[in-house]
């Protein structure tokens, strides 16, 4: 029983999340690319239903743990580089399909 709380407490951790984000937006959003982000947080969202509907006390725990200055200041650091990786991904997506466009189908 330890060692479930344990992995849960470590999942909501690792995902850590705030809870209003989750159900802002689709996951499967064309426009926006970047929102892929949204995934981990539905995951976390989702163990966190799921504990706290089985053991509300851990599921308030988890919840408050995932309010940790260090925590929420991990997560918005994860979220402001992987956005700057996404978005270099794809202005070179971009310049892929320039290239391609221009030198190999012969489009100006």
């Amino acid at each position: 029983m330890l060692q479930s709380r344990a992995l849960v407490l470590a999942l909501i951790l690792l995902l850590s999340t705030t809870f209003p984000e989750v159900h802002s937006k689709s996951i499967f959003e064309r426009d926006n690319r970047r929102d892929w982000l949204v995934i981990p947080d539905a995951v976390a969202a989702y163990v966190y239903e799921t504990v706290n509907k089985m053991f509300p006390k851990v599921g308030q725990f988890l919840a408050d743990a995932a309010q940790i200055p260090v925590i929420v200041g991990t997560r918005n650091f994860l979220i402001r580089e992987t956005s700057k990786l996404s978005i270099l991904a794809e202005q070179m997506m971009e310049k892929v399909k320039t290239l391609w466009n221009t030198k190999v189908l012969g489009y100006y």
